[in-house]
């Protein structure tokens, strides 16, 4: 598990450092650096995965593209360096890479500085128990992508980008054909089935009720049909392009937190889009349960619902249900400061009761100032 993140001139300038928890909460106004947490560990990752991270960092690749070394190194930066550290708790490791003028028109940074130790590299932001949803997921589709090395060998929903392509394949193999289990502590309620599929079906009824998600193998590709319950009977069984955006963008979320392992690591951007604000907050949930169960959750998010699950699955744990103990929560609200393309952070923390320490202005409190404005207080 990451204790904790360190940033030190990409993007948001000066040292930021990030203490991560069970389940880490980013939000914050466009632009305010929030990406640039996420996309510090997917650098590391796909550094890591092309073989590179002893000689330097890869800006462009499978995870993410940043494009040249001045796109990743912050305008007001007043060391030539970029710099992320991670600790884990019992161990730790830290890079240093060079982004002085000689280097500013290439994508690779060279390497000034390496951990000797490399336990590192045991840890889940570098192996197969590893998710990244991205906000630019899959839209529905006819038809999904077969690859059976990411998949069936690497655990992964995504090829590039975190788009999550490869779902299709992913719940056909673990849901259909192995039937994986998920968690117990993820198991939507009592008496249900416990394995992959049947829970995905389950949760994404959140977002529309009595839905069922049928995985389909094709030749040399994968479907994704959906059919309903209805007075006891399945009704037909529709294409992902024939029923609402929001199944098909929520169904990465379900499916990357109930496959995780205890001990996974699981990034997620906008986990909201396209969807209601009561399958919102259940995904709130759900993320909250997954963390407590031993799943390492980062989310990035714009949604006040999304944030709303979370607490309230803070004050379920807290009265004997299932949800999680604040003390595994972090949340971040990020902001720019006036004047400078600079960012910073302020915590924000749950003190019990589903309740929060303080409420900074931006932070999720425009309707009341709408409302205060349209009743005339």
């Amino acid at each position: 598990m990451i204790k904790s993140l360190s940033i030190e001139n990409y993007k948001i300038h000066r040292r930021q450092l990030f203490e991560l928890g069970g389940l880490t909460v980013l939000t914050g106004v466009n632009s305010s650096g929030k990406s640039s947490v996420l996309q510090s560990l997917l650098l590391l990752r796909q550094s890591h995965l092309q073989g590179a991270l002893d000689q330097g960092l890869m800006l462009n690749g499978d995870q993410l593209s940043v494009g040249l070394c001045r796109d990743a190194l912050c305008q007001e930066a007043d060391d030539d360096y970029i710099g992320f550290g991670l600790n884990f708790g019992n161990s730790g490791a830290t890079w240093k890479w060079d982004a002085s003028d000689a280097v500013m028109g290439k994508d690779f940074l060279p390497c000034l500085d390496k951990p000797m130790q490399e336990m590192w590299k045991e840890e889940p932001l570098f192996g197969n128990d590893f998710q990244y949803v991205s906000a630019a997921r899959q839209e529905p589709s006819e038809s999904y992508p077969l690859n059976t090395n990411m998949v069936e060998v690497r655990r992964q929903l995504s090829q590039r980008y975190g788009k999550c392509e490869l779902v299709a394949h992913f719940l056909h193999y673990y849901g259909k054909e192995n039937k994986i289990a998920v968690l117990p502590e993820l198991v939507h309620g009592e008496g249900e089935e416990a394995d992959l599929l049947s829970q995905v079906s389950i949760w994404e009824q959140v977002v529309s009720p009595e839905v069922r998600v049928e995985p389909g193998k094709g030749d040399k590709s994968y479907t994704l049909k959906y059919s309903y319950q209805t007075g006891g009977d399945s009704s037909a069984s529709y294409s992902a392009t024939n029923v609402g955006y929001g199944l098909t963008y929520a169904l990465p979320v379900v499916v990357a937190l109930l496959a995780s392992k205890k001990g996974g690591l699981v990034l997620i951007e906008n986990p909201e889009a396209h969807l209601h604000e009561s399958a919102q907050s259940e995904l709130g949930v759900l993320m909250a349960r997954a963390a407590q169960a031993g799943v390492q959750v980062v989310v990035e998010t714009h949604s006040n619902h999304v944030l709303n699950g979370i607490l309230v699955a803070s004050k379920r744990y807290e009265n004997g249900e299932a949800g999680i103990n604040r003390e595994k929560v972090r949340i971040y609200f990020m902001k720019r400061l006036s004047g400078a393309m600079l960012s910073d952070k302020e915590e924000i923390r749950i003190v019990g009761d589903g309740k929060i320490d303080h409420q900074p202005d931006g932070f999720f409190n425009r309707q009341d100032k709408d409302m205060s404005y349209l009743l005339g207080f």
